[in-house]
């Protein structure tokens, strides 16, 4: 199922109209969707696509010669090419005879793979561009995985590619809105609590059945040995990293609560002048960010470490470390603890106010905020007047009109209203230089008549349920 992506899908095929070269570099971390994206694009368009291996230089050579020889109708007979610069060379020549109306795309997928390889492929293919490609209308595609190797590797200022790309698209998991486009059927609360556990992430959302219920697809798919998930992230430390061991103890620590690099460092039993080099690539990979409170610098002392990916924060906070336990038989067990009760409210709770942020940006692009917001995030910090850490879940500013919206989160069948709206308005008070402020109140459920009363008679509050999240849809 293809859904979503109309943005991107649109770029490239405007890109594929321009009567001139174009290179497209396409990245983002695995099972987001961009090969799926680019077969979308390549649909009925000449396309020499060619994925790249973690194999040797040679290999990928010889399966590159293959590829190209086919796809120019040429005797698979020839001797494969020797080097990348052969390669790429031929397919410029190619480009350059090339006499049919439509021009083709040359799709070079994984491209770290074969440029980790040999690190001559990326001066290789500059060369190809500069004194072949530029004087064609041939359309390249770069993709990859590494977000880090292609960001500087492939677009930055010291890669033989920087200025050559015409077009950069970062392939981000879906939002909530996006996701639930692949769940059909399902009601809002659950629409959350699956957005909680699997995420964005394409593939992942593809292997939900939903008319079996949150349930029993999330115990099929996480707590079965069987189960296509069930291991994923190992999956994918394995594949993509050469010290799996030392970055699944480092998820492991911050699935547990740990959110400062010293204690991550600590409960993972590495090395603290270690841990920055692991937290950097799991970063690169986007599977965790450093997280500041709106406002602060990069460097704040109060910023913190957690899992970005919800998949990866629901399968180290639930699954991993249970692994034993499952291994044994007892993954229906475990599954149960892991899709209801207090602790996995709690966890969908801080999942939610994900959820109502992308909300938040999303009305703000689609102007239906009070206010142009131009910054997006959390709060958290000292509550002078209480003399305690306080947090605020949602946070949009316009510094230069002073205007400012804060967000208050419940997950939960039923609360205090009133205190909620109080406990915004005060918290509200702890960001300085703003004029005009504006309150939201995030519910899992309908709020009471009672409250929706006084909130119609004032102009500074809305009050937004799962059901509103979702509508629409």
């Amino acid at each position: 199922m293809f859904v979503a992506r109309e943005r991107e899908l649109d770029a490239l095929e405007r890109m594929y109209r321009k009567d001139s070269f174009q290179m497209a570099v396409i990245y983002g971390r695995r099972r987001v969707g961009k090969t799926s994206l680019i077969d979308e694009f390549t649909k009925n368009k000449p396309t020499l696509f060619f994925t790249a291996q973690q194999k040797t230089t040679r290999q990928n050579l010889e399966l590159f010669s293959a590829t190209a020889y086919a796809f120019f109708h040429m005797p698979e007979s020839l001797p494969a090419f020797g080097t990348w610069h052969d390669a790429i060379s031929f397919v410029a020549e190619r480009a350059a005879s090339w006499e049919a109306t439509d021009p083709f795309v040359f799709v070079f997928d994984e491209f770290p793979y074969a440029a980790m390889a040999d690190p001559s492929l990326p001066s290789a293919l500059q060369v190809a561009i500069d004194h072949g490609f530029l004087q064609t209308s041939a359309k390249i595609v770069l993709c990859g995985s590494n977000e880090g190797f292609m960001e500087t590797e492939v677009l930055g200022s010291k890669s033989p590619l920087f200025g050559r790309r015409t077009m950069q698209i970062r392939l981000l998991p879906f939002d909530y809105l996006d996701a639930a486009r692949m769940l059909p059927g399902a009601s809002p609360e659950e629409l959350v609590a699956y957005y909680a556990t699997f995420g964005g992430t394409p593939y992942y959302l593809a292997q939900i059945e939903p008319g079996r219920g949150y349930a029993a697809n999330v115990r099929d798919l996480c707590f079965d040995r069987l189960g296509m998930l069930y291991e994923e992230p190992l999956v994918l430390l394995r594949e993509e990293l050469q010290e799996p061991a030392l970055y699944n103890s480092t998820l492991d620590a911050i699935g547990a609560g740990a959110t400062t690099a010293s204690r991550i460092a600590q409960q993972a039993g590495i090395n603290q002048n270690s841990i920055g080099r692991y937290l950097r690539i799991l970063g690169d990979l986007g599977i965790i960010e450093k997280a500041v409170p709106l406002g602060g610098g990069a460097s704040s002392r109060d910023a913190r470490w957690h899992i970005k990916d919800p998949f990866f924060a629901y399968w180290y906070r639930f699954v991993s470390r249970y692994l034993g336990s499952i291994e044994e038989g007892a993954g229906e067990a475990v599954s149960k603890y892991a899709t209801q009760g207090q602790a996995f409210d709690t966890y969908v709770g801080k999942q939610f106010k994900k959820i109502c942020l992308q909300w938040v940006m999303r009305q703000s692009a689609a102007g239906q905020l009070p206010f142009a917001a131009l910054e997006f995030g959390q709060w958290w910090g000292t509550d002078p007047s209480a003399h305690e850490q306080a947090d605020i879940d949602v946070v949009a500013t316009n510094a230069i009109e002073h205007e400012l919206l804060v967000g208050e989160c419940k997950w939960r069948n039923s609360f205090n209203e009133s205190d909620a709206i109080q406990t915004l308005e005060h918290r509200s008070t702890l960001l300085r230089g703003f004029t005009r402020t504006h309150l939201v109140l995030f519910s899992k459920r309908d709020v009471s008549a009672a409250t929706r009363q006084k909130a119609s008679q004032r102009n500074d509050l809305r009050l937004v349920s799962a059901n509103d999240l979702y509508a629409g849809l």
